[in-house]
């Protein structure tokens, strides 16, 4: 089993691709039995955690009404994260352990919503006073606030659309976000599959929420493949 840790997730991409390869005939380039830091446990980043569904996530009120609008892969995307992500590591001055690209618009050839998701690690997000003012200036507005889901925030930002996620360290939502991004850039078909759920989803969805409901399903098929490659189910499990 290899076990995952927050902000560095490198030996465990490469015992999965070892063991790709040895199935495909290959020979394995490194010691595979190497232990991997303990952070976060495979129950805890196979468990989706739903939260106090009585909790009020609303800091200014519930977001306005968007467009569902999936549109074609676009290259600009990955450079103004860049862009981004310099603009944050200055603000937050070190006090940012990682910084990720994730969501739809991380991965190439991915059709998606024009709207950037950045996840921002940091020692503890109940501690709002360490980031959020920075962020503030340079545009982002704390709109969701989930004490009861991994002490989630979400900072929101208008022009360019941009949702910033803030999370704790070895989070299992975060892990997640990193395995599913790099899982649908390696796998074409699983990322097809994904690209039209996606397109599916938005024909007819009122809401981002009704949205993210409709594509659910695919998305947790996927993430029992990812799961069983990392070795992180249960040989008795079934699908999530």
């Amino acid at each position: 089993m290899c076990m995952l840790w927050s902000g560095d997730l490198r030996e465990c991409r490469a015992r999965v691709a070892i063991r790709t390869s040895m199935e495909n005939g290959g020979a394995a380039t490194m010691n595979t039995a190497k232990t991997v830091p303990l952070g976060t446990s495979a129950s805890e980043i196979t468990t989706f955690e739903e939260g106090d569904p009585y909790e009020n996530p609303w800091v200014l009120g519930q977001a306005p009404v968007e467009n569902i609008d999936v549109g074609p892969y676009d290259a600009g995307w990955p450079v103004l994260y860049e862009t981004l992500k310099s603009r944050i590591e200055i603000a937050l001055a070190g006090k940012a352990r990682a910084i990720e690209h994730v969501g739809s618009t991380a991965v190439p050839a991915l059709p998606a919503k024009p709207v950037i998701d950045i996840d921002v690690i940091v020692d503890d997000p109940r501690d709002e006073g360490a980031y959020v003012p920075a962020l503030a200036e340079l545009g982002y507005a704390l709109s969701i606030r989930e004490r009861s889901w991994y002490q989630h925030r979400m900072l929101r930002h208008e022009s360019p659309r941009i949702n910033l996620h803030v999370f704790g360290p070895n989070c299992p939502e975060h892990i997640r976000h990193i395995l599913f991004r790099d899982w649908l850039s390696a796998h074409s078909e699983d990322r097809d599959s994904y690209a039209d759920a996606k397109v599916r989803a938005a024909n007819g969805a009122e809401t981002v929420r009704d949205y993210n409901l409709r594509k659910q399903r695919v998305i947790r098929e996927i993430y029992t493949k990812i799961f069983d490659a990392y070795g992180l189910l249960p040989a008795n499990r079934g699908p999530l």
